[in-house]
């Protein structure tokens, strides 16, 4: 395994949920990480729980130019960025082709996967400069098939994330860099309060949980530089939905 000590990770949607545990576990392996987000208050929080070695880069990755800016910022204070874990994500309430909006496309395809392009894009340059680095985006098992349960927007979105983390890592592994999509099924985020029926405490207590994740991110970022894990499929044992 790879020790991490010393390396620079930036995680976006790092306020909640997936991206927090996964900032949380990089930086108890001796990452410095960067914390984006929309909302500061949230990433403060983290950052006070992490302590040393942590930054925050508040940010809207719909936003290109302000996506460019914050790797900008980044490297001029580490100098490098070596690992990159893009969870930044959103769904919509009403998301069933009987009731989503063209505005509720847009903000899940402009966040889930233009956001989650637009910091592939800003890293490449500086992980080619520096001979290598490791893309993460965390992505779904509704890349995997189609169901209602997530509705058009959000599976279109994960569909099109694992094509293009697999084109990123055909086109730049030879540059050193590793890209890898990972596809969990129902995790216990705030993502779940958005659902059109409630999932329950009970059932959300038998389900993954965010720090499943970010074990499974801190495992991944742990392997030597050889070695790439393409895609990462990851489910609770349990399936409330065979219940």
């Amino acid at each position: 395994m790879q020790d991490l000590e010393g390396q620079v990770a930036w995680i976006t949607g790092a306020g909640t949920g997936i991206g927090e545990s996964a900032a949380i576990k990089l930086a108890e392996a001796g990452c410095s990480v960067v914390l984006s987000g929309r909302r500061r208050d949230v990433l403060e929080n983290v950052a006070e729980h992490i302590g040393n070695n942590v930054t925050i880069q508040p940010l809207d990755v719909s936003d290109s130019g302000a996506v460019e800016d914050v790797v900008g910022k980044v490297v001029q204070e580490y100098g490098r960025i070596d690992i990159g874990v893009f969870s930044a994500g959103i769904n919509v309430r009403d998301r069933n082709w009987n009731n989503i909006s063209i505005e509720g496309w847009d903000s899940v395809i402009n966040i889930d996967l233009s956001g989650a392009f637009y910091c592939c894009q800003a890293v490449l340059p500086t992980m080619r400069n520096q001979g290598g680095g490791l893309i993460m985006n965390i992505s779904s098992m509704a890349a995997k098939s189609v169901g209602k349960l997530t509705g058009p927007g959000y599976t279109s979105a994960k569909h099109a994330m694992n094509a293009m983390t697999a084109s990123l890592l055909l086109e730049e592994r030879n540059n050193g860099i590793r890209a890898t999509a990972v596809c969990p099924g129902e995790v216990a985020t705030p993502i779940l309060d958005l659902r059109p029926v409630p999932v329950s405490a009970e059932d959300q207590a038998r389900i993954l949980q965010s720090e499943d994740l970010g074990e499974l991110i801190l495992f991944i970022a742990q392997q030597p530089p050889h070695v790439t894990i393409n895609e990462v499929l990851i489910t609770p044992t349990w399936n409330r939905f065979d219940v």
